[in-house]
C-alpha cells in the first residue's frame, strides 16, 4: 500500500483494481470525480457517504487534478467496458402471450 495524500488517498493492489481510493473505503477518486461532474457538491457527497470527511473529498479532487490524465484514462476504460457489456447483452423473452406487453415497451 502506497499512501499518496497519506491520510486520505491510497493505492492497494487487489482493491478496486489498484485504483486510487479514499483510505479505509472502496470509494475511488474516479467515483468522486464522476459525482462532482454530475453536479454534486463535496458537501452533498459527504452527506451521502458519512464515512467520508470533507477533507477526504477535497483530497480526492486534488489527487485527480494532479493525475488527471491517468484518472481520465481509467474513466474512459470503464465507460468502454460498460458499453461493450451493454452491446453484448441480448435479452430475449420466451414466447408467452402473457409477456407480450413487455415486448412492446
Amino acid at each position: 500500500m502506497e499512501p499518496l495524500l497519506p491520510q486520505h488517498i491510497e493505492l492497494t493492489p487487489g482493491v478496486r483494481s489498484g485504483k486510487p481510493r479514499i483510505v479505509g473505503t472502496r470509494i475511488c477518486v474516479s467515483d468522486v470525480v464522476v459525482w462532482t461532474e454530475q453536479g454534486r457538491s463535496p458537501e452533498e457527497i459527504v452527506n451521502d457517504f458519512p464515512q467520508l470527511s470533507l477533507a477526504d473529498v477535497h483530497a480526492a479532487l486534488a489527487y485527480y487534478h494532479d493525475h488527471r490524465q491517468e484518472i481520465d484514462r481509467q474513466l474512459r476504460a470503464s465507460e468502454e467496458f460498460a458499453d461493450s457489456l451493454r452491446a453484448s447483452v441480448h435479452i430475449t423473452l420466451p414466447h408467452n402471450p402473457e409477456l407480450s406487453f413487455f415486448r412492446n415497451c
